[in-house]
């Protein structure tokens, strides 16, 4: 009998269908995410090389919406095969992104096909085939919320109880909203499709491109969470005293407390990340001395009147922007950089003046990065205070913890469409 199936093609030849470059890109990119542990936005880069703009897009989003889907297209494979598909094999792979352009990105069932195809390289095309035309006969579905990866979820509810998760699948299913902070409080009126949540502030629906929005080359805004404009509200009008912004690339927290009146030393490790952050600046006309340094080797010239220790973390609480966390952090990451955090606020703290402020912030939803770690510091350092933020400091719906502590998990401000995951702790240095 004659093989009837399609012809094998080589990887990335000429014959490939039409749109199979960005679904290439895509698997190349999820396998680095996946098997190698990179960052998804690190990965993008060399990931998509050569992609026209358009595409690129196209290649992130199928990994991102395979990422944030991929436990409940894994639960549907597994539902298809007589024995489960290796995690490590590329027919997996090709499934997964496939089925996300399907059930998420709604791309119509022949571009999927016949792009997916060519993608197995040699391994079980009939098999791909079955399966994805199963999932069309079968108007195969997601389930309303996606849910979390089971390390994740159940160190979220031993930490934060089982509502918590929930909230945390309802807010990984969707791309979060757009968040802005100004400069100056803006004119409402300008800006009918906003809401804004606490002053200098506006938040806007989801799918925004950010350089066509009112006043981008004027530089009087940029983007950044809600959560994560906390910390430097936290200090308050500047008036001209000292501030160190350490771990301060990209500059969201940089701008902010320039625009509020500080002198602002900005000190980062990556000489990457503070072009970023320069460009930052230029575009927003603010000010702020940058120096390159490891904080952990750097010292200051001075002490300054505030430390904003915006400590590296596992980054678990933006999981919503970066659905790639939790398939790349474990217990094992997490430990690591608590013992980082501690040493980096060990000398952040050698770095206020005498009564002055620090505030620690982590973008984590782990304790170990946040309550755990300011309570050990506060063991060993008893002439430091807490000092609870007021309410007048904080979005409505968020309120210190009976600690003082500022704590944002998925559960809160749902209403408004969320926000990211922080811990905030505002601290006051011994007078003397």
């Amino acid at each position: 009998m004659a093989d009837r199936r399609p012809p094998r093609r080589r990887r990335g030849s000429e014959g490939d269908p039409p749109g199979t470059a960005p679904r290439r890109a895509a698997l190349r990119l999820i396998d680095a995410v996946l098997r190698r542990g990179d960052p998804l936005d690190i990965a993008a880069h060399a990931a998509t090389q050569g992609l026209a703009p358009a595409d690129r897009a196209f290649a992130i989003a199928i990994v991102s919406e395979t990422l944030r889907w991929m436990v409940d297209i894994d639960a549907l494979i597994d539902s298809a095969t007589a024995q489960p598909l290796p995690d490590d094999v590329k027919s997996r792979a090709v499934l997964r992104i496939a089925l996300a352009q399907l059930l998420v990105l709604k791309s119509p069932g022949h571009a999927v096909v016949s792009t997916a195809l060519p993608l197995v390289d040699g391994g079980p095309r009939r098999l791909v085939h079955a399966i994805l035309s199963r999932a069309q006969q079968e108007e195969w579905a997601l389930p309303e919320r996606a849910t979390l990866p089971p390390a994740t979820a159940e160190r979220w509810s031993a930490a934060w109880g089982d509502a918590m998760v929930t909230a945390a699948e309802a807010a990984w299913s969707a791309p979060p909203p757009l968040d802005l902070s100004f400069a100056a409080e803006p004119d409402a009126a300008a800006w009918p499709d906003a809401t804004s949540l606490v002053p200098r502030h506006l938040r806007l629906p989801r799918g925004q491109a950010v350089t066509d929005l009112p006043g981008f080359e004027a530089g009087g805004w940029w983007v950044q969470d809600i959560a994560a404009s906390i910390p430097a509200r936290l200090l308050g009008a500047g008036d001209g005293r000292s501030v160190l912004d350490l771990c301060a690339a990209p500059g969201g927290k940089t701008m902010q407390l320039a625009a509020a009146g500080w002198s602002v030393l900005a000190v980062d490790a990556s000489a990457k990340r503070l072009a970023r952050l320069e460009e930052n600046l230029d575009r927003t006309g603010l000010e702020a001395a940058v120096v390159q340094g490891d904080i952990r080797k750097w010292e200051p010239g001075e002490a300054a009147d505030a430390v904003l220790l915006d400590a590296p973390c596992s980054a678990t609480g933006i999981f919503r922007r970066h659905p790639d966390v939790l398939h790349r952090i474990e217990a094992r990451e997490i430990a690591e950089m608590a013992g980082l955090q501690s040493e980096l606020l060990a000398r952040a703290a050698k770095w206020a003046k005498p009564g002055g402020t620090l505030v620690y912030a982590t973008c984590s939803l782990e304790r170990a990065e946040g309550e755990d770690q300011i309570m050990a510091f506060l063991a060993g350092r008893p002439d430091w205070s807490v000092v609870p933020a007021g309410g007048d400091e904080l979005p409505a719906g968020i309120a210190p913890d009976a600690n003082g502590f500022v704590r944002t998990l998925p559960d809160m401000l749902t209403a408004a469409g969320g926000l990211d995951g922080f811990f905030i702790a505002r601290l006051r240095a011994p007078s003397g």
